[in-house]
């Protein structure tokens, strides 16, 4: 069965079921970029991997889901996004349940990187699913924007809920957990999920799958690599490989008959544009976590799971603001409107953010909070938009490019803003301190007890390092504002009736 017909039939209670049953696999994928990060010492005390076993059961995760995104996306569109699902969830589970109780670093690790190609399965697959029940524009951009919160919101629970399953159990629970979920999905999915396949889908491109992890998987590395070791060449060159790389694909994907990523899609007014944009705002959110979190573990000196306890703070906005948005814009609102706004609500987060001194927790919080809100209200629109903008039969490709896109944005935030950090902190340590206190914050603390109110000098250093780091975020947030309210002026989410991309727009 394929769905690429025109019609805009309100969702029941059928389809807002499967929503429910399809948002608990994208909340424990989400939670699995982070759920590792109170089960490390533990899994460390127990299978004693090398340094760089243990590097590769934190990002092998990361690595492999980004790598395969776009590959996953136009599979499903091949094959059915359903039955891409239901294979993922399977991966899923099965794999969970060997890194539970996995013997070894080498076991671990290859769960680990089974859990990112099925992550890769879930996330665009759940995202063409939705775009297929929800072809009523109200209902789609209201499950959309649930979806962004959802995703968002896993990501900030997944380190608590680590905390908390490792203070009680061992640490393979964090695993375990994705189990009865995949289960629910594997035996409710086949009855409530509809297929959705492109009819005509053309021959698999088989090479562009290399291509898109060499262009990915590199530049990924490199940029989440450089804020905690600067930029060696080793990072410089690993980036630069990605990109030849990536023109590399680019070139294939615009001369091949049957291309991975058609681009028709670029022909969808508003596409071209969300992709950016979102880009840009998975740079804000995710460049700011990279100073929070060590801010309130370092510099206000909580423990790791206090820390996230309070981190959990700014994520309870995060609930109301997608909806909000989404009602200004069924009222009529101009979505480039909407999403100028959340991009000036975020940099007035970055705002807040540069104003924090050593001892501003609650300061810091709020500025998480409205950064996070502001970043939810464009991550929604934009992905609406997107979503709408695409052909059904391309859902899948579309989403894909959107979470890749925030893969690339998460990490140059992450790179850019804490590179910026790390200059200024390197610049206010004065030249007598010890050269490993003048390299981190971390370093610094580890000889506070040998070098008297190294500490202290350390704590503030990092401080104006966050600060500077804001200004550049806000000034950055603000040129998008500019930008979304330019590009997107007008542009409304049209219901795209054929593969070839033509549309009609929508009320929304």
């Amino acid at each position: 069965m394929t769905n690429s017909t025109s019609t805009t039939a309100r969702a029941g209670r059928r389809e807002w079921t499967a929503f429910g049953v399809l948002m608990l696999p994208l909340l424990l994928v989400s939670m699995d970029v982070s759920v590792l990060y109170f089960a490390i010492p533990s899994i460390s005390a127990d299978l004693e991997p090398s340094g760089t076993q243990q590097l590769w059961i934190f990002d092998i995760y990361a690595f492999v889901l980004a790598g395969l995104l776009m590959t996953m996306g136009s599979l499903g569109d091949r094959i059915g996004h359903r039955r891409l699902l239901l294979i993922g969830a399977a991966a899923f589970g099965t794999a969970s349940m060997v890194a539970a109780y996995a013997n070894s670093a080498e076991t671990l690790i290859a769960a680990r990187a089974v859990l990112g190609i099925g992550g890769a399965t879930l996330m665009p697959s759940t995202m063409a699913l939705l775009r297929t029940m929800f072809t009523d524009p109200g209902q789609r951009a209201k499950a959309i924007g649930m979806w962004s919160g959802v995703m968002t919101a896993g990501i900030a629970l997944g380190s608590v809920m680590s905390g908390v399953l490792v203070e009680y159990f061992w640490w393979g629970s964090v695993f375990l957990v994705n189990l009865p979920a995949m289960v629910l999905l594997l035996v409710l999915g086949r009855a409530l999920l509809p297929e959705s396949k492109n009819p005509a889908p053309g021959p698999f491109d088989w090479p562009s799958v290399p291509l898109s992890m060499a262009a990915v998987l590199p530049v990924v590395y490199g940029l989440k690599e450089i804020p905690s070791e600067g930029w060696n060449v080793r990072y410089v060159v690993s980036i630069t490989v990605g990109l030849l790389f990536a023109a590399l694909f680019v070139h294939r994907q615009r001369t091949t008959a049957s291309p991975m990523i058609s681009p028709a899609l670029f022909r969808g007014r508003g596409f071209a544009p969300s992709v950016a944009l979102n880009l840009v705002s998975a740079f804000g959110i995710m460049g700011s976590a990279y100073f929070t979190t060590q801010y309130l573990q370092s510099v206000l000196d909580k423990s790791a799971l206090e820390a996230a306890l309070w981190a959990l703070l700014p994520s309870v906005p995060i609930g109301a603001a997608a909806p909000a948005a989404t009602a200004l814009v069924q009222k009529g609102v101009d979505r480039a409107h909407v999403v100028t706004a959340g991009f000036a609500i975020a940099a007035g987060g970055f705002a807040l953010l540069s104003l924090a001194g050593t001892d501003s927790m609650w300061l810091v919080l709020v500025a998480c909070a409205v950064l996070a809100v502001g970043g939810v209200i464009v991550m929604s629109q934009i992905m609406d938009l997107a979503m709408g903008t695409a052909p059904v039969e391309r859902a899948g490709t579309a989403s894909s490019l959107m979470e890749t896109g925030t893969e690339f944005g998460g990490a140059l935030g992450m790179a850019v803003l804490g590179s910026i950090g790390t200059a200024v902190y390197r610049h206010e340590m004065p030249a007598s301190a010890p050269a490993e206190a003048r390299e981190t914050l971390g370093g610094a603390l580890a000889l506070a007890d040998e070098v008297p109110g190294l500490a202290t000098v350390a704590r503030e250093a990092f401080t104006s390092g966050m600060n500077g780091a804001a200004i550049a975020g806000a000034v950055l947030l603000a040129g998008a504002a500019v930008l979304a309210a330019v590009t997107l002026r007008g542009v409304r989410a049209a219901h795209c009736k054929t593969p070839d991309g033509q549309c009609s727009p929508s009320g929304v």
